[in-house]
């Protein structure tokens, strides 16, 4: 009697994973260096710390982005534009004064509950050299979204408008201050965080002085 041969083996029906398109492959680096800058910051992130999370080569990287400094521009660029959003989206003349302080305040405390990382990165120094993404920059866009809102108000009460951009500074510098603190300890509820920031915010605007003075004579 023949033998009977042993059947072929079969080819794999199981498919390899398809191949990142390369717009796909370049969000997925931006989530990966988004998440590695929140943790580590930009100095103690390295380009093969990326890669490797990554599961891609350095070279991969540098055709993406021409480094982790291009990398860490488009993740800071887009968290700026995240927040900007958000705050611009509460900001209407229509308005009353304190309802816009109210809702910019939420805001800013909503983008930090829901995008945490981001915020880290945001607070964090900037490299040197980067045109944008250090705190003080942040600050700097935030408070030139809401200073026109301040200067109508000053105009009503007749205060000084040229003043505008200085307490939007301030008092945008304020917030998000408080923000980091509270992105640390999280021990009060977020709108408990926002009524206080209001109180001070508030309670010092409506007894602005129109030209105000040290007391004590420097």
């Amino acid at each position: 009697m023949d033998r009977v041969s042993e059947p072929l083996e079969k080819p794999s029906t199981t498919s390899s994973r398809p191949r990142m398109t390369g717009k796909q492959r370049r969000e997925q680096l931006i989530e990966v260096g988004r998440k590695l800058f929140a943790d580590k910051g930009f100095e103690g992130t390295s380009v093969e710390e990326i890669a490797a999370k990554a599961s891609v080569s350095k070279p991969m990287v540098y055709e993406h982005f021409g480094g982790k400094e291009g990398l860490y521009a488009v993740v800071v660029d887009r968290e700026i534009a995240a927040l900007l959003g958000g705050i611009t989206g509460t900001l209407s003349a229509e308005l009353g004064s304190r309802e816009t302080l109210e809702r910019a305040a939420g805001a800013l405390l909503d983008y930090i509950e829901s995008n945490t990382d981001g915020f880290r990165i945001l607070v964090r120094d900037s490299p040197a050299g980067q045109p944008t993404g250090s705190f003080a920059s942040l600050i700097s866009d935030v408070a030139s979204q809401v200073e026109h809102i301040l200067a109508a108000e000053f105009k009503r009460r007749k205060l000084d408008p040229k003043t505008a951009p200085l307490y939007a500074q301030m008092l945008v510098g304020m917030v998000a201050l408080t923000g980091q603190w509270w992105l640390d300890s999280r021990k009060m509820k977020k709108t408990d965080v926002a009524a206080h920031l209001v109180n001070l915010a508030w309670n010092g605007l409506a007894n602005l002085e129109k030209k105000p003075a040290l007391s004590v004579d420097r």
